[in-house]
């Protein structure tokens, strides 16, 4: 245990050093933030009908999202694994005395608190003092915050648990792109990244109730704004809870399906 944390911290420690990419990754979320709510708050005047979720809502939804872009985003990739993969130089990890899928777990997890950490609370402090209705609302009850926190860092663990397939799937593709691509875009759409799922059509939104990406954004998010109950809420961290346990055993398996077909040249 102690090799990962010692791989967690030093990979936590080296994204820190990352500052000017945050300061440019902070005013692109806060433009797109804005260039969202506007759209969805022209969208809300010209509606002659109830929408399942208030424009506030949606707005604290929209925040949240450039927020914890980092902790959601499934293009975030690192490319020495990949070229570790590529290239045959996982010998080299092979030969570690540890576990290859908790060690590249950890290098992944500390990336994205990393970065997040950089942007998350400079967003934060701008975001609140907003004129309305850009501003960020506070949750609606002490529970609700942390219901928040728990589901956003179970979302955050299933995130990597899926990115975790998208590196192992290129020990047979041999290249990212394919993986990165079909997966992103899907479970970006999916997560409601680019449209909120109680804005979706009812059977667009059951399919998204079986997948597990939605579990890692939207019902974080609607659980910060009060808009899924604090009952539902609570169901819905057994859920996140068995899908990790669901994607970490399937990917620890292919891992090792994958590793006993590795054919290195050379050396």
């Amino acid at each position: 245990m102690n090799a990962y944390l010692s791989i967690w911290r030093l990979r936590f420690i080296m994204g820190l050093q990352y500052r000017a990419a945050a300061l440019a990754g902070m005013a692109t979320q806060l433009f797109f933030g804005f260039i969202f709510i506007m759209i969805f708050a022209a969208f809300y005047s010209q509606s002659t009908v109830v929408l399942p979720i208030s424009l506030k809502e949606l707005i604290t939804y929209v925040w949240l999202q450039q927020i914890f872009l980092a902790f959601i985003m499934l293009w975030f990739r690192d490319n020495e694994i990949f070229q570790l993969i590529t290239t045959g130089n996982i010998a080299y990890e092979l030969c570690r005395p540890c576990e290859i899928y908790p060690f590249w777990y950890a290098k992944l997890l500390a990336q994205r608190i990393s970065s997040a950490l950089l942007r998350c609370f400079p967003l934060l402090i701008i975001v609140f003092v907003l004129p309305e209705p850009y501003r960020l609302s506070l949750p609606p009850t002490l529970m609700a915050l942390l219901l928040f926190l728990t589901t956003l860092i179970l979302g955050l663990l299933v995130i990597v648990a899926i990115s975790m397939l998208i590196y192992i799937s290129v020990f047979w593709t041999m290249s990212p792109t394919g993986s990165t691509l079909m997966i992103a875009v899907a479970g970006e759409f999916f997560a409601g990244m680019v449209i909120p799922v109680p804005l979706m059509p009812e059977w667009l939104q059951h399919i998204a109730y079986a997948l597990p990406f939605r579990w890692t954004m939207d019902f974080p998010f609607r659980v910060y704004s009060g808009h899924i109950p604090q009952a539902e809420a609570l169901w819905g961290i057994l859920v996140q809870l068995a899908w990790l346990a669901v994607l970490v055993g399937f990917g620890r398996w292919s891992l090792r399906k994958a590793l006993r077909q590795v054919v290195v040249q050379g050396g």
